[in-house]
């Protein structure tokens, strides 16, 4: 028997314990070299840990457990032969057997079938596994698919399990109202974003500045070309681009928008590396486009598509979501009309963007009725000065309703 040991390998210079996620596959499961085994959760990314061997696996880290780098987390028995081609892919390689369809799905192979956590919490609600679609690799039933559905008849074990649901009810008001709570561990992701913006609050002088944008030139500017534009660079015009478009030109000039303190030096960047936030469904992730200020309109959002695509899937990588020299983060998307973002740090300042909202303004002494956007700018006082701050967002403003100038760099 040759045992192969799977442990935690060297993420980040930085990260000395991670959090194991779910795991992809079932104990006993013969896996293939290559094959994703587990989720481990960092305090920067979701990362998926593959086989490096073909083998029988024996898991021996539980999900949820913390691990230093380097811990041992299964073994692989790689003196295993493959199943036969043919055969039932849900051999009863452990007790959960019965209750993985594998062998009934269309096309996933021996991936279309429920995590041990899903096909545990699909066991207690007695839903066949069958009637679930998997939203994970190859159609793998997640536990967050396993949580989500629902039986499409009630049963009648359930039903038992609820009799004890009169007696709460009858302490609660108001004709039965539930009162009900459920009580979850915080994922790692959510502990390191509440202690970032905890650093922040706790560590930085920050204040924010607000300015307005009038984006009706933007907006013509797009709805003439995005057709044009689209079948050229095979990829939609949005308003993204030009905002960081307008940011690292600003960045370029007003120098301390752009730095960091590091102990009892200030850091100046002669590069704006834009980090854009990206709501994913494990929380915020701010992957980082390199060297934002070079690039053209059409690859800034080549970036931000790639960026935002991978962060759904949870495939960014450490080093995508390091280094940044500035933010942007648009609220408006979920219908914010004002607020004030708080500083990536150790960065010293970041933009927010708004919804977009048709106002009354003010164009050659006529009031007339265009889109209009409010900007905040949070910054850090230890670095940038009051008139550094405002300077630079009324140049982000200028650009982006002009956005002509913008473009031909006057």
């Amino acid at each position: 028997m040759a045992i192969v040991k799977i442990t935690i390998p060297p993420i980040g210079e930085s990260i000395t314990e991670v959090a194991l996620g779910e795991w992809l596959v079932a104990d006993g499961d013969f896996v293939n070299e290559g094959d994703e085994l587990v989720e481990v959760e960092s305090d920067k990314a979701t990362l998926p840990l593959p086989a490096e061997e073909s083998g029988v696996i024996k898991i021996i880290a539980e999900e949820g457990a913390e691990l230093e780098i380097g811990a041992v987390v299964a073994e692989l028995d790689t003196s295993a032969s493959a199943p036969e081609q043919g055969s039932s892919d849900d051999a009863p390689t452990s007790t959960e057997a019965p209750t993985t369809p594998a062998a009934s799905a269309p096309e996933g192979g021996d991936k279309n079938y429920p995590s041990p956590a899903a096909s545990k919490i699909l066991a207690e609600k007695g839903i066949d596994a069958s009637s679930v679609n998997g939203t994970g690799k190859d159609g793998r039933i997640t536990k967050n698919d396993a949580v989500n559905a629902k039986a499409s008849k009630p049963a009648s074990a359930p039903a038992a399990k609820a009799a004890p649901a009169p007696e709460i009810e009858t302490q609660t008001p108001m004709g039965g109202a539930s009162r009900g709570k459920e009580e979850v561990k915080m994922k790692r992701i959510r502990k390191t974003i509440a202690k970032r913006l905890v650093e922040a609050k706790n560590t930085t002088a920050m204040l924010t500045t607000f300015n307005e944008v009038d984006m009706y030139n933007v907006m013509e500017l797009r709805k003439k070309y995005k057709d044009a534009f689209k079948d050229k660079h095979d990829i939609g015009l949005g308003f993204m681009s030009f905002f960081t478009k307008a940011c690292t030109k600003a960045l370029m000039e007003i120098k301390g928008v752009n730095a960091q303190i590091d102990g009892e030096n200030i850091i100046y960047h002669d590069y704006a590396d834009v980090g854009i936030a990206v709501s994913t469904p494990k929380g915020l992730v701010v992957p980082v486009i390199r060297n934002a200020e070079s690039l053209s309109l059409a690859q800034i959002e080549k970036e931000v598509r790639r960026l935002a695509l991978k962060g759904r899937d949870g495939k960014l990588t450490v080093d995508e979501m390091t280094g940044g020299t500035f933010t942007i983060t648009n609220g408006g998307v979920f219908g914010s009309m004002l607020s004030t973002p708080i500083i990536n740090v150790p960065q010293s300042a970041i933009l927010g963007m708004h919804n977009i909202v048709e106002r009354p303004v003010a164009v050659n002494g006529q009031v007339v009725i265009h889109p209009v956007m409010y900007l905040a700018l949070s910054y850090d006082h230890r670095i940038i000065d009051g008139k550094e701050s405002v300077t630079f967002l009324k140049m982000v403003k200028e650009m982006l309703e002009d956005p002509a100038r913008m473009l031909l760099d006057i």
